[in-house]
């Protein structure tokens, strides 16, 4: 699918971090092997192209690969168009206007308190205009909020979802509060789908906690890894049983 929006960069340091250290790793390198330092040579070339690969894995995974693990997410969800969904964390909104194309007489909602450390140009009017550019103004609410105590009353959404953003949050007693929102605002028989890379096992506890039906924890392939394997995305999807 076709993205017209400009969706930023995830934790915009990183990739510069990695960039730089691959930089001076082949500089270093170079040096070495034209003055016949050949062991430390050797080892400045393979940190060059440790450095350099999870420099394109981070880039690819944000700007790319991300979007590819989420179509195959939502298509797996099978909406039937009227759904009412919430995003978490909803950012620059990559989620949520894929949500919303997918939806006829729905609508999706994105909260967010609009960090730009954790996400390159993050703000509200970026967000709509990124609405408006995907075709899908019409079906997008964005409000200012934190996920912790989200402003929406009990039952709301049929399906919650969010992606990259719940981590975010320094501890994990805050985190856990997140996942009680969410499902706090979830219907009975609704879902929640989580994409995250860390403390999915304390999301997972949690919804297990709140008598969540169908929870699975899985992770995703290497379109969704933030430089290598072990900075891998997990998802997470659960049930609420009906009433």
């Amino acid at each position: 699918m076709i993205r017209r929006g400009d969706y930023g960069y995830d934790a915009p340091y990183f990739p510069l971090i990695f960039g730089f250290l691959s930089v001076g790793a082949g500089l270093a390198a170079a040096i070495c092997w034209w003055q016949g330092a050949i062991r430390t040579a050797v080892q400045m070339t393979l940190y060059f192209f440790f450095f350099f690969a999870n420099t394109s894995s981070f880039l690819y995974a944000t700007r790319r690969g991300k979007f590819f693990e989420w179509d195959r997410i939502l298509d797996h969800l099978h909406l039937r168009g009227d759904e009412g969904v919430l995003d978490m964390g909803c950012g620059r909104g990559a989620v949520l206007t894929a949500v919303a194309l997918r939806l006829t007489t729905g609508r999706v909602t994105g909260v967010d308190i609009w960090s730009t450390k954790d996400q390159s140009g993050n703000a509200r009017d970026v967000t709509l205009r990124n609405a408006s550019l995907e075709g899908v103004g019409d079906r997008v609410q964005i409000d200012t909020g934190d996920m912790r105590a989200l402003p929406y009353p009990d039952a709301t959404f049929d399906l919650v979802v969010s992606s990259l953003a719940i981590h975010n949050i320094r501890s994990n007693a805050d985190r856990k509060r997140a996942i009680v929102e969410g499902f706090r605002v979830l219907k009975p028989g609704g879902r929640i789908v989580i994409a995250d890379i860390r403390a999915t096992a304390v999301y997972e506890k949690t919804l297990r906690a709140l008598g969540a039906s169908n929870v699975e924890r899985r992770r995703l392939g290497w379109r969704f890894w933030w430089g290598n394997p072990i900075a891998a995305t997990t998802l997470l999807t659960a049930s609420k049983t009906p009433a």
